[in-house]
């Protein structure tokens, strides 16, 4: 839910928004939330939904929308391994996931833009991986990293829509944390899109557009912290010992081999081990559970897990917002979410671009489209709609 509220609080020109009109939701405690909180879903499987209507006229008679008629729709379907008859090779191949109903309800309604949101990975992941030992000088082109991609983009232009890509961190608009995420917008009239502007700098001579840090998010909420996780004892004796920003390497040489335990000789930077968070800096992203070993959020100056209400300050969900299910399930609803303030930065561009009024100059920074500046924004009202 977090993109669907952030696009909400999109506003352009003198107030024109966003209205999400619909919700598509498998997992029943997300749709629960979804309905506790006043929106409409439609539950259940996609794949199924589609099969049984390959119309969508379940989308159409929810919307009251006919063909082409709707702004926006925005989804993040899993582009997940398969395996070919005989599960002889792995494939990633995006056609055979939950990406091919997406592409098919692109096709079917027609929106004017569409927002695809998916994991960094997908960029360079192939569609076939086979082990080191087995492959072949040159690679095969499905065993080439980005093929998978390719095919996405190549399935979105073959509906006829004008692509753009890249990776935002949502540090860079607003939210209190590092969360680097993979979006493609497309537009049906294949007019001139672009990617959102970064708002927030590390350093910036305004603090207003600095990034904001987690004390700015849940430092008020020390006291009253609401539904908590639990670290162990045998964890806690570990994390008593690691100050504000460390991990188990602040810890003492024999400490951190029974901390560490098998982790302690393998590869990689093992950041998140025993990690308490820092007050004056981003939250590193958050996963589903606070308490995992390897991407552990200690709060910075209490011993426990960040609690279910700083999960949601963070992922900028308003306090009264009301999520459904155990402490497991809410944690992990608001760890898979996209940050509001990520969602508000699309949905404010969408609007300008939609107002046919927006000038932009690109540059180049790490091989993304970012934006110098909007010159001009005028008034556009839409309604959104939208499946996940």
């Amino acid at each position: 839910m977090g993109l669907d509220l952030g696009l909400e609080q999109a506003v352009h020109g003198s107030g024109e928004h966003l209205k999400v009109v619909i919700t598509q939701e498998y997992d029943k405690t997300c749709v629960s939330t979804i309905l506790a909180n006043g929106y409409k879903c439609i539950p259940g499987d996609i794949q199924q939904l589609v099969a049984n209507d390959p119309q969508c006229n379940f989308l159409f008679e929810a919307t009251g929308l006919d063909v082409g008629e709707a702004f926006l729709v925005v989804g993040g379907p899993p582009c997940q391994p398969f395996s070919t008859a005989g599960r002889r090779q792995a494939i990633n191949d995006p056609r055979g996931s939950l990406f091919r109903e997406f592409v098919h309800i692109i096709d079917t309604l027609r929106p004017r833009f569409f927002i695809m949101e998916n994991v960094k990975g997908l960029l360079s992941a192939p569609i076939r991986h086979r082990p080191h030992i087995d492959r072949q000088v040159p690679l095969e082109p499905d065993e080439k990293p980005g093929s998978a991609f390719e095919i996405v983009k190549q399935e979105f232009r073959s509906l006829g829509y004008y692509t753009v890509h890249g990776l935002l961190d949502a540090v860079h608009y607003g939210v209190p944390q590092f969360r680097e995420r993979l979006f493609i917008i497309g537009s049906r009239d294949r007019e001139d899109i672009f990617l959102p502007i970064p708002s927030h700098f590390h350093k910036h001579q305004n603090e207003y557009y600095r990034w904001k840090t987690l004390r700015s998010a849940v430092e008020n909420l020390e006291n009253d912290p609401g539904l908590c996780a639990q670290f162990s004892e045998e964890r806690l004796h570990y994390l008593r010992q690691i100050p504000m920003g460390g991990n188990w390497r602040n810890l003492n040489p024999e400490e951190m081999r029974l901390a560490m335990g098998g982790a302690y000789n393998s590869s990689g930077g093992k950041v998140g081990f025993f990690r308490r968070l820092d007050y004056d800096q981003p939250s590193p992203t958050l996963v589903t559970s606070p308490v995992q070993k390897a991407t552990m959020l200690c709060h910075p100056t209490q011993d426990r897990p960040l609690s279910v209400k700083e999960y949601a300050r963070i992922q900028q969900f308003p306090d009264d917002l009301v999520f459904t299910g155990s402490i497991t399930e809410q944690y992990k609803q608001i760890g898979n979410a996209v940050p509001g303030g990520l969602g508000k930065a699309l949905g404010e561009t969408l609007l300008s671009i939609a107002s046919g009024d927006s000038e932009v100059n690109v540059k180049r920074i790490r091989g993304t489209s970012i934006h110098d500046q909007i010159l001009k924004m005028e008034q556009y009202t839409i309604d959104i709609g939208q499946v996940r």
